[in-house]
Order: structure tokens, then sequence, then C-alpha cells
């Protein structure tokens, strides 16, 4: 085939596959790329065969149910081992009997070689979910004994799918992995990575990933080769390599819809070029903003020892700053004029209108900070959901994940290009900002996205969330993990573009006790959180449960968001002195006369004690009823009442 529209056109292409190397490279080279294929790994056999003959033994002693074939490799393996150790006719008469789930078609076609075929073979795109779905529609586990093939490395995801649904699990290895004899070739493309001289790297297996990154490390290049990954095109074969490239912290671009080597080389061809420049005009946009701390002899910025910041580093302040939250909004003649040209989610993705009604909103408040105007959901879009903000109705998901089947319909968040819009809105407005005023981003924190990816919209009970939460943990997992590295992500990409200081949203996280708190939400939060770009401050800000702030502390360092629904004195003693805290004035109490809201704000300044680490705001945003001029006094009323 000569080269076609569908071509690399020149871009340099990394591979790291071992059996077809050769195949691979005439591929690449034949879509117009330019190939450079080094084979990262070699099959060798578990270290003694033990495995395999006493899985061959309680298969034909009756005291195993079902088989699990993984590979195709594995089977091939197996059967290697136990030749010449085991009745083969016997063996063959008792695995008929047996219940057997092939994983894809490779095992299945390994199987058929020895005059074997498989009571079920588990869906495309072939991962551990497909297996369980399977088994889910045909065999009932309860008590019964399962063994699984493994390749190499378990699979604690369908292990813990396994047992959940009350099987007896027993893991059967065959074989390791190791890296080729040969190591040179490897060696030579991970240094041509490290310093830029490949465009695309294509991955058909988990395991080259883990030999790829080992061997960066040995050669001290394992900083350069994932700062390099991150610039490439990377290709992934499918979920189950996809998975292990995310684990190891590297965004994949492309994934075909068919689990081949001929449709991910043809497909990475066809998009490469256009995924490089799209990366490339997000690291624009990303890199145009200084994030560090400023140097001792750098002039520091002019937000930097503004009194929001100051507070932020728990540091003396000239009086009490305060933003409210929603405070670009419908209570404002301003914003009304600009919403009633376009739609909110048009709104939302239009930068230069998103920095305007904010710029507007700071200057006539008053306030100590700027948020950027966005919402939690647009980033959702890009993840596959269908979202429409419905005149009444508010956000609608038209595609809501509701079954464990559905959870691969929600797409991991590998790059933020889809989201260059609110990249561009952060950068907008930090320049149209004055200079002493910091600039807030801003995500869903994951309960509070998952909950409206899984209701579809708003709920009063969440059924449709706790239900996929109580009832299947690796749906939950999958779903939370997910949508935890999708907001790291984001968030980071946000204070690279210029934010200051970035806010997590947990609208929804209230409707959970503790207990559910810990088990379901803090483990993703504490991932988060470590997450985010050092140096640029969190607020944390979990509405609803009052009883869950000791439990936002322990997720890590941020400052805590305090609603309504607790005296701010009771929050602070209950975040420790150590936290800066930021609250907590009822929203409502916009609504009342002048008088009445310098007394209650007088009373959060006073639970509040004057401690430097105190930032004012409402429990929860502005209401639309609010006339303006109450805003605009509140903000007047605590500057004045706070003043050191």
């Amino acid at each position: 085939m000569t080269e076609t529209s569908t071509s690399f056109a020149g871009m340099r292409v990394a591979a790291f596959e071992s059996r077809r190397a050769e195949e691979m490279g005439r591929m690449i080279e034949r879509f117009g790329g330019q190939s450079h294929v080094s084979p990262s790994l070699r099959e060798v056999p578990a270290a003694s065969g033990r495995a395999a003959i006493d899985f061959a033994n309680r298969l034909m002693t009756g005291q195993i149910d079902v088989v699990i074939w993984m590979t195709g490799v594995g089977v091939r393996h197996l059967f290697a081992q136990i030749e010449r150790q085991v009745d083969h006719q016997r063996f063959l008469a008792a695995l008929a009997d047996s219940v057997s789930v092939a994983r894809g078609p490779k095992p299945v076609a390994a199987l058929r070689e020895i005059g074997v075929q498989p009571t079920y073979l588990a869906g495309e795109p072939n991962t551990w979910r497909e297996v369980l779905t399977t088994i889910d529609a045909h065999v009932p586990l309860a008590n019964l004994v399962v063994a699984v093939q493994e390749y190499g490395e378990s699979s604690p995801s369908l292990l813990a799918g396994l047992e959940a649904r009350g099987a007896v699990v027993e893991r059967v290895r065959v074989y390791d992995w190791d890296f080729p004899e040969d190591v040179a070739p490897l060696e030579a493309n991970v240094r041509a990575i490290a310093s830029g001289q490949r465009d695309v790297a294509m991955f058909t297996s988990a395991r080259q990933v883990i030999h790829l990154l080992k061997l960066a490390e040995g050669l001290d290049l394992g900083l350069a080769l994932r700062s390099e990954l991150e610039r490439m095109v990377i290709a992934s074969i499918g979920p189950t390599t996809t998975e292990a490239l995310r684990e190891q912290g590297v965004s994949v671009d492309i994934e075909p819809k068919h689990g081949k080597m001929g449709q991910l080389v043809k497909e990475a061809a066809e998009r490469a070029a256009e995924i490089s420049q799209r990366k490339k005009k997000v690291s624009i946009l990303t890199n145009s903003h200084d994030t560090s701390a400023p140097l001792s002899d750098t002039p520091a910025p002019a937000w930097f020892d503004s009194p929001f910041m100051r507070a932020c580093r728990l540091e003396p302040v000239p009086y009490t700053p305060i933003w409210l939250m929603r405070q670009a909004g419908r209570y404002m003649a301003e914003y009304r004029e600009v919403r009633a040209q376009t739609t909110f989610l048009d709104l939302c993705k239009n930068p230069k209108l998103c920095s305007e009604v904010m710029c507007t909103a700071v200057d006539r408040l008053g306030v100590d900070a700027a948020i950027i105007f966005s919402d939690l959901l647009p980033i959702l879009e890009p993840m596959g959901l269908d979202l429409e903000f419905a005149a009444g109705e508010g956000p609608v998901i038209h595609n809501p994940v509701r079954e464990a089947a559905d959870v691969d319909r929600l797409l991991e968040l590998e790059s933020v290009e889809a989201l260059d819009f609110v990249i561009e809105t952060v950068r907008q407005t930090r320049a149209d900002l004055p200079a002493h005023l910091p600039l807030i981003g801003f995500s869903g924190a994951p309960f509070t996205l998952a909950s409206y990816a899984i209701e579809g919209g708003a709920s009063r009970n969440y059924l449709h969330t706790k239900t996929i939460m109580y009832r299947d943990a690796a749906a939950w997992e999958a779903i939370m993990s997910r949508l935890s590295r999708a907001v790291v992500r984001y968030l980071n990409a946000q204070i690279a573009a210029g934010a200051q200081v970035v806010q997590l949203f947990d609208s929804w996280v209230g409707c959970l006790g503790p207990d559910d708190y810990r088990r379901f939400v803090l483990p993703y939060m504490k991932t988060i959180l470590n997450g985010i770009t050092p140096g640029a401050p969190v607020i944390h800000f979990a509405t609803g449960n009052p009883a869950l702030l000791p439990l936002l502390v322990e997720a890590g360092e941020s400052i805590i968001g305090v609603d309504w629904r607790v005296r701010l004195d009771t929050a602070i003693e209950a975040v420790g002195p150590r936290r800066c805290v930021q609250g907590n004035l009822d929203p409502m109490v916009l609504l009342a006369d002048i008088p009445t809201i310098r007394q209650r704000a007088q009373e959060v300044l006073d639970q509040a004690a004057g401690r430097a680490g105190h930032i004012f705001n409402l429990g929860h945003g502005v209401l639309q009823q609010t006339p303006v001029e109450n805003a605009v006094a509140l903000v007047e009323a605590v500057h004045e009442l706070s003043a050191r």
C-alpha cells in the first residue's frame, strides 16, 4: 500500500511489540511513519509447573467448578506444563464437564487447538468487566470454586468481583514476563523518547508499559521519559493496556474500537497529527503562566501578598478577606443582559464573555478574589455524557450511567484539549482582572460528578447512585477513579493557565454519613489532593453534613469550606487550629435588611475570633433573588467589622 491521506506524515513512531515486531514496523511505514519498534518483553514459564499441575489434578477430581481463561499464551503454557504430568484425555473430559469462560478470541483459538470449546465468550472489549458481565448473565457463583488462569500478573478487580459474587477464587499462574534477552533496542528507544525524538508511542500490552518505565528508571531517565510521554500522542490497543498506562500516570489519546494491531496503527495514523496539534495548543495556554512561588530576589506578583492569599497561608491580614460563591449570576442585571443573548452552556464556552461577567461582578462587589465563570458539569461532556441545561430544569444528562455495564461509556479524560475553553477562560480572566486580585479555578468533586452522571440530574434520595455504590464495588471504583484522575488533570491545567487557588465543590456529598464517606469517597479525595500542583491552595467545600468535616481534614492539605448548617466556631474546633476555614453565612440572610446582614456577619466574625486563617463567604452560592446592594453591603460590612 502506498501512503494515503490516512498517514502519520513522517511522524516518528515508537512501538514495543515483541512477537510481531517486524509486522508492526512495516505497518507504521506503510502509513507514512518513521518506525522505531523495540521489543520490550518475553514470556517465560513460571519457575515451576506446580501451579498448572495442581490445577489439573483439582479439576479432574471435581474440586473446581468454573475456569476463566484470560490469554491464549496462558492456555498454551498451561498445556505444555501438564502434558507429561497428567492423563491428557481425562483432563480434557474434566474440562468439558466444567464451565469455562474465555476472555476473548485469543484464548478461544488456543483452546480450539486442543479440541476444547469454551462454554462462554466474554464480549468486546474483552476486559475483566465483560468477564463479570458474562458470568452474571449465565453462572451464579455463590459457593463455587473458580480458577483464574493468570498471565504474568493478577487482575485485582476481577478477583474482587468474583469474591463479591460469593466465589472461592484460585489463581493459576502459568507464566511470567521478563525483559527481552537483548535490551539494547529498547534502551535506544527510551533514550530517544526522553530526549524528545519521538512523536507517537503505541502500546499493545500492559506489560510493555511497565518494562518501558522500569528501564527508564534504571537509566535515570524516568522523569524525562514521563514528561515526554505527556507531550507525545499515546495509542493503546485496548482497555487493559489503557488501564495499565493510566495507573502509571500516562494519558491515552487513542484506543481503537476493536483491539487489533492493524486497527491500532490505522487509527493512530488517522488521528495522530490532529491530536499533536491540539496538545501543542493547550501546552502553550497552560505554560504561559508561572505558578511557582516567587524567588527571594524576584518581585512577588501583586496577588501574592493580597489579604486572600495571606489568609490561605494562615498569615496576619489587615481585615478578613471575602468573596462569594456564585458572585456572578442571575441576581445581577449585567449578567442577565449577557445571558439573554446566549444559552448557559454556550456562555460557559465563550472565554471572553465569561471573563466579562466575572470582572463586572468583582468590580461591583469589591470582593477580595474572583472565581472563574463556568459550571461543574462541562467536564462530563468529553467523558462521553450528553449534557443539556434545560430551561426550568437545570442540568440534564440524557445518557446517564445506570448499570455496571454502562461504566465504559464514561470515558477517561485523557487530556484537557476538549476543555480548552475553560483553560482559555482562566487565562483571559487572569489577564483582565486587576493584578492584585487572586483568581480561583474550580471543579466538581468526584462524588458530586458521579451523582450527576448516574442520576442524570438533580435527585432527592440518590437512588441510582447509592444502588451502584452499594451493589457493585468494582463499578463504583471505576467511576470514581476515572473522575478523580479527570479532576486532577483539569484543576492542574487551570493552575497552569493562571489560577492561584482552586476549589472542589462537593455539593451533594452531604447525603452520605461518615462511614460511607470514609469507604466510598475519602480514598478518591486523597488522590486528588495529593495530585494537585504543589503550592496552589485547594479549598475543599463539602456541603450538607457537618459530621464530615474531620474527614475532609483527613483527605489531605486544604482550606476547609464550611456551609451554614454548623456554627463556624464548632467547625473550627472540628478541623483544628492549623487549617484555614472558609464560610459560612446562610445565603438566605442576604434577603434580609442591611442591619440584619451586618449583625449576622458580625456573629460569623465573632465565631472566627480574629484568626488569621479565615476567609469569609456564604455557606453556599448567592441566590437569584438577592438584591445586589445587599451583597455589596455584606462585603463592606466584613471589611469594616474585621479591620485589625
